[in-house]
This record gives C-alpha cells, structure tokens and sequence, in this order.
C-alpha cells in the first residue's frame, strides 16, 4: 500500500508544475481567439454602419458584453484604425 502511495505521490509532483507552466499558455491562446472575436465584430458593426466603432458603441449595440476583456482579466481597448490591442493587467 505503501508504494502505490509512493507512486501517486510522484505521478502528483510531476503533473502539478506541468498543468501550472502550461496556464500561461492556456490564457494567452484564450486572449487571442477573444481578440479575433472582437475583431470580427468591428467587421460587423463596419458593415452595418459604415464606420470605425468604438468601444462603448460596440457594447451598446450587442456586439460586445459590457466590460469586454480577455479570459486572464486583461482589458481590450479599440484604436480609431479599428485596430485591437490588449492591456495586460499586471502579474
């Protein structure tokens, strides 16, 4: 009984660092495919209006939930090109 705990024990200490090392991953792919979302919704909103939106205007007319940011907790912001760019939140 005892090696088989000795052997769940290591099999948890290797996992544990590979699952954490790889969040980082996991929330930078999350960011990009929010990125792209938004940006096929400026594309949307371009093709309804026939301008470059904003921010508050794509939350205001249901392109965007209010207080669009990606899965980590960084924000997004919109640039008058229509470009979209992140602010990573500190840490």
């Amino acid at each position: 009984m005892m090696i088989v705990l000795l052997i769940i024990t290591v099999l948890i200490l290797i996992a544990i660092p590979n699952v954490t090392k790889h969040s980082k991953s996991i929330d930078d792919k999350g960011c990009d495919a929010y990125v792209k979302m938004v940006e096929g919704q400026i594309q949307a909103f371009k093709m309804n209006e026939k301008k470059n939106p904003t921010l508050s205007e794509l939350t205001d007319g249901d392109y965007l939930p209010e207080s669009p940011s990606c899965p980590d907790g960084s924000t997004i912001a919109i640039g008058t090109d229509g470009k979209v760019t992140v602010a990573k939140t500190g840490g």
